[in-house]
């Protein structure tokens, strides 16, 4: 063993070089004229070049100068100056004969005694694999988006055409009782082909609800109004969306209460009104649907509340 006497700043300088030459991170040791002291193994490796030759040369020499970068200059140059902490910053290298190379440099100036001699701490990271994996991703879900929608507005159609079918039907039925389940059958279908009709073409699976209701009254228009033509459907209502769990239920409450007072609210051709309105505050919101028809007979029986069959002239359903 030696026997030489070291001084303490000998000894805390070939600690420091020590460190930044074994780190497993990509470390640059630099001066106050950006010349490099020390460079990790790990950052030779991943930048092809040798510790030993960099050792002393400017930084911006480095790889026949293609850390000569404009905006590295300028944001080692806001680092040396000493004026805050800059944030990391994301920079594109350009190697000859190779593809762009996407870094992210983080570098901070070192606080210590000797105030005489500047020196920064450079850690580098190569993101380029990570950023085309992202990229990678994002087309895959953007694909994947694509085809659901595609799925979505084919199974829109599907249900549409099952809905024609089952009215069709309940229209040519004798049976009381069999009408009623394929009329029941046709509502559900309808509010669902309405909704896969608008979740074909919503980017984040949210339902803008006056869309919703609009599309869902134009479809009973186009099933229920052939001899009721006299009767106008109107939405009324601000923004706002809901998730499409949600949404299925709303339209099945809708499409019943709106069919209902076709059926019973207009008797004799009367002409008339059915209002879909509704309003939000804030996460709450108040969904009504009313007519201008003839209302309940005064002799009517109690309303069953498991029955949505002849209600009233007005209906509000609140949700907090």
């Amino acid at each position: 063993m030696s026997s030489e006497k070291h001084s303490p700043e000998d000894i805390a300088l070939s600690l420091t070089l020590a460190i930044v030459r074994s780190s497993p991170a990509q470390l640059l040791l630099l001066d106050g004229q950006c010349n490099i002291i020390a460079a990790s193994m790990s950052f030779c490796s991943v930048f092809g070049v040798d510790a030993a030759d960099v050792t002393g040369q400017p930084l911006f020499a480095l790889n026949d100068g293609s850390w000569d970068i404009a905006e590295l200059r300028s944001y080692l140059t806001a680092t040396l100056s000493g004026e805050g902490k800059p944030a990391a910053r994301d920079i594109d290298m350009q190697q000859p004969q190779q593809s762009i190379r996407h870094l992210t440099v983080q570098a901070s100036r070192l606080t210590y005694l000797d105030l005489e001699q500047t020196r920064i701490l450079v850690a580098v990271s190569d993101v380029t694999q990570a950023r085309a994996d992202a990229a990678l991703k994002e087309e895959s879900v953007r694909a994947n988006h694509i085809l659901l929608q595609e799925v979505r507005h084919r199974v829109a159609n599907s249900l549409q055409i099952i809905a024609s079918v089952l009215l069709h039907n309940a229209r040519t039925t004798a049976s009381e009782e069999t009408r009623g389940h394929m009329e029941n059958a046709h509502h559900r279908v309808m509010s669902v082909a309405a909704l896969e009709r608008l979740l074909s073409t919503s980017e984040h699976g949210d339902i803008n609800v006056h869309a919703y209701f609009t599309r869902l009254c134009e479809s009973i228009s186009a099933s229920m109004l052939g001899d009721v033509n006299q009767i106008a459907l109107i939405v009324k209502g601000g923004d706002g969306v809901v998730e499409a769990r949600v949404s299925v239920s709303l339209g099945l409450i809708v499409t019943q209460l709106v069919i209902n007072a076709l059926k019973y609210a207009f008797p004799d051709g009367r002409r008339g009104t059915i209002t879909v309105d509704y309003n939000f505050h804030g996460p709450n919101w108040v969904l009504c649907v009313r007519d201008d028809g003839v209302g309940m007979p005064l002799t009517a029986p109690v309303w069953a509340p498991a029955s949505l069959r002849r209600w009233p002239r007005s209906c509000t359903l609140r949700w907090r």
